[in-house]
C-alpha cells in the first residue's frame, strides 16, 4: 500500500480502508509534529496539534477534492489549528516554551561538532542564539521560515497553507530572513 499516491488513499479511506489512513498518518505524522513543534515550541502541544490535524483530516475525508498537493492541504489544517493555539495560549497569557533539540532531518546545521567539548559548546550555543532569534520572530514570519527552509516547501506549497499569493510568500520570507539575520547579530555577533 505503500506505493500509492496520497490521493488514492485518500480514496480509500473514504470508502472506510483504515489502513490506508493510518499509511497517511505514517507518512505525514512526522514533519507535521516538526513543523507544529516549530511553530509552538513545545513538543507535548505540537503532538496534540498534530492528532487534532488528522482527527480534521478524517472528519473531512468526503470533502477533499485533489485540487492541490495533499500535503499543502494537511499543513494547511495544522496551520490553522496551530494559529488558533497561539491566539488562545496569548489570550491565556501562556508564554511559549521552547527547546530546540537537534532532529535528524533538521536543515538548521551550524556546523559538524564532532566530539570536541569545546565544539559541542560553541554549537549548543548557537543553537541557542537561534532557537531565540526564532522566537522573536512573528508568527507569521516564523511559519514562512519554517515551511521553506526546515520542511522544504516550494512557493507555490507554502502560498496555498498560508492562503496567500506567491509574490507574498516570497516577500515574507526575504522578510522573516532579514529580520532573523538581523536578531541573531543582536543576540550574539561575535559567535556567528
Amino acid at each position: 500500500m505503500s506505493d500509492l499516491t496520497d490521493w488514492e488513499l485518500v480514496a480509500r479511506a473514504r470508502s472506510g480502508d483504515m489502513d490506508a489512513f493510518g499509511q497517511l498518518v505514517h507518512r505525514y505524522e512526522r514533519p507535521l509534529v516538526h513543523f507544529c513543534y516549530r511553530m509552538v515550541g513545545s513538543q507535548q502541544d505540537a503532538q496534540d496539534i498534530a492528532q487534532d490535524s488528522f482527527v480534521r483530516l478524517y472528519r473531512y475525508l468526503q470533502r477533499l477534492t485533489p485540487d492541490a498537493k495533499f500535503s499543502t492541504v494537511l499543513f494547511g489544517m495544522a496551520r490553522n489549528l496551530t494559529l488558533n493555539f497561539l491566539r488562545d495560549s496569548a489570550r491565556r497569557g501562556r508564554g511559549r516554551v521552547l527547546s530546540m533539540t537537534r532532529e535528524d532531518d533538521s536543515e538548521v546545521v551550524v556546523e559538524d561538532v564532532g566530539h570536541r567539548p569545546d565544539a559541542v559548546a560553541r554549537h549548543k550555543e548557537i543553537e541557542g542564539l537561534i532557537e531565540r532569534a526564532l522566537e522573536d520572530l512573528s508568527p507569521e514570519h516564523r511559519e514562512i521560515l519554517i515551511l521553506r527552509e526546515m520542511q522544504g516547501m516550494d512557493y507555490e506549497a507554502i502560498a496555498s497553507v498560508v492562503q496567500c499569493q506567491k509574490g507574498t510568500v516570497k516577500s515574507r520570507l526575504a522578510r522573516a530572513r532579514e529580520q532573523l539575520r538581523l536578531r541573531l547579530i543582536e543576540l550574539g555577533g561575535e559567535l556567528l
